[in-house]
């Protein structure tokens, strides 16, 4: 308790008075050096523990690094511009949030990763809706919302994959279990911004766009063409962001724009566009104390039991989702990242969901709440890169990210339909 109360308050502190994030969450990890020493009676043990922890975020870091270069050394490569153009041209205006939305869903199936959804598509996407006037943060939401979908429910998204083989499920009775709240959530997400395009539709500035094909430069479509080609075909994303930019500097440089000028930009950023690395620093430090922090919990195995003993007095399948989502909600918020809690929920109350429902259930659940939290967490490093990728903060454009907490009140429902279809059909053998 005393940990989680550190924890969430001076994070709490730092988000209220602008604070850095690394500040605020300094205090837990002190909580837990001091759980630890008092375990291992080693200071030396602890920082290896911790050391270990901040080199399981170290590839978070690198390519956080590298998104704050992305967008200068795009807009340098004249690359934004051409493609706002190209997207005036090609969506229809009117229906532009619920094409965010299925655009986003497309792709995040396709790639099967959240961070590399946004990173193809978002930045093309927002600066079309900034031109149109539209509210960004609406579309950043449908974005978001829409690679979501494809993080949770792609066959090809590692956390997909990790669920499954946390659960002990195949990936395609997962795929299944998943299917029902997910027609129900796109389908909802759908209507809402479809009636958001309605009602925006009239306040939609269209500027007289002189748009040509003949007026296309290829050359800049090679930044987002090499990208996309790297994440399609599954390399890393480190090299896909770093081939990117130094296709664009390249690009910038043919053009004429001196060096200097292009190593400023892709330091400091571009004014009213955003990027640049000096913007980026603080929040990799949190990074690096969020690693060695979930390093800590993980060795010292502090949540486990609690969660054993909370189950033991658990009598619905009602009861028990609400059990399991507020347990994987607070090691979302304790632990800062999306894979400790698939394996600690996972883990720890698998022997009780499949000796009860099945672990079919389990599977749902999870995938309606634990792989969606730390989407939510403003602290977590999943919502973290998204909110960076887009240039926004996370409360922004979370109250139009439908799809994130919206599946959490969807799967609960849904265990209390079973519930009661179960003890209609229990009563009528009864009768019988």
């Amino acid at each position: 308790m005393l940990l989680l109360i550190v924890t969430i308050s001076g994070v709490i502190w730092s988000v209220s008075f602008h604070h850095p994030l690394v500040a605020g969450f300094f205090p837990g990890y002190v909580i837990l050096v001091l759980l630890a020493r008092k375990k291992y009676n080693s200071l030396r043990v602890t920082l290896r523990i911790s050391v270990t922890g901040i080199q399981k975020t170290k590839i978070v870091i690198i390519i956080l690094s590298l998104v704050s270069l992305l967008l200068p050394s795009w807009y340098l490569a004249g690359t934004i511009d051409q493609m706002v153009k190209i997207a005036l041209y090609l969506i229809n205006p009117h229906h532009f949030i619920i094409l965010s939305f299925l655009v986003s869903v497309f792709f995040s199936m396709l790639l099967g990763t959240t961070v590399g959804t946004l990173s193809a598509i978002g930045i093309p996407i927002l600066g079309t809706a900034a031109v149109l006037h539209l509210p960004i943060e609406i579309v950043a939401g449908a974005l978001v919302s829409g690679a979501f979908v494809g993080d949770r429910t792609s066959p090809f998204s590692s956390s997909h994959q990790l669920l499954s083989h946390t659960v002990e499920v195949p990936v395609k009775k997962q795929w299944k279990a998943m299917l029902l709240t997910t027609i129900i959530a796109i389908g909802i997400c759908f209507s809402i911004y479809g009636l958001l395009d309605f009602f925006y539709s009239n306040k939609i500035v269209i500027k007289s766009n002189t748009f040509a094909w003949g007026d296309l430069s290829v050359i800049t479509f090679i930044p987002p063409l090499v990208l996309i080609g790297f994440v399609v075909c599954r390399l890393s994303i480190i090299y896909a962001f770093l081939s990117s930019i130094l296709s664009a500097a390249m690009i910038a440089l043919a053009k004429g724009i001196i060096f200097s000028k292009i190593s400023a930009a892709i330091w400091f950023g571009i004014d009213g566009l955003g990027g640049g690395f000096v913007h980026m620093y603080e929040l990799l430090l949190f990074l690096a104390l969020a690693g060695a922090y979930n390093g800590l919990l993980e060795e010292l195995n502090i949540i486990q039991p609690y969660l054993d003993q909370w189950l033991q007095s658990s009598r619905s399948l009602f009861g028990d989702t609400m059990k399991t989502l507020l347990a994987t909600l607070l090691i979302s918020v304790i632990a800062a990242n999306q894979t400790l809690p698939i394996i600690l929920t996972g883990r720890s109350f698998l022997p009780h969901w499949s000796k009860k429902y099945g672990n079919e259930e389990l599977a749902r659940v999870m995938g309606d709440s634990t792989m969606l939290f730390p989407g939510m967490v403003p602290w977590s490093v999943l919502a973290i890169m998204c909110s960076t990728i887009v240039g926004l903060p996370l409360i922004d454009y979370l109250p139009f990210a439908f799809f994130l907490w919206g599946l959490p009140f969807i799967t609960i429902l849904s265990s209390l339909i079973k519930q009661q279809l179960v003890t209609r059909k229990n009563k009528r053998v009864t009768v019988v």
